[in-house]
């Protein structure tokens, strides 16, 4: 089951980020994290970077207000965004925006 949380006006949840990929796109449920392919390297944070980016995309928020939690030297992390409501993401996992 995915995991995510809700409180003071932000989402938190798991992320499974894969670097080097062909492109950048969210490639479904990892466990309990998303799964998230992109093209950046995982070299001085640019792979960090490229996530926080894909995910202010997808979520349509700026970027400044999505933000890793832990997990900056890892594959697995966890992201907080503010001004989200879980439903919004649970609605943009389950494809049916």
């Amino acid at each position: 089951m995915f995991f995510l949380k809700e409180e003071e006006g932000a989402v938190t949840f798991k992320v499974r980020v894969q670097p080097r990929a062909a492109k950048n796109e969210l490639a479904g449920l990892y466990g309990d994290a998303l799964r998230i392919r992109l093209t950046a390297p995982p070299v001085e944070g640019e792979a960090n970077e490229a996530c926080r980016d894909f995910l202010a995309r997808w979520l349509r928020v700026p970027r400044s207000q999505v933000a890793i939690l832990s997990g900056h030297t890892g594959r697995d992390k966890l992201v907080r965004v503010k001004g989200v409501p879980a439903r919004r993401v649970l609605t943009l996992v389950s494809g049916s925006d």
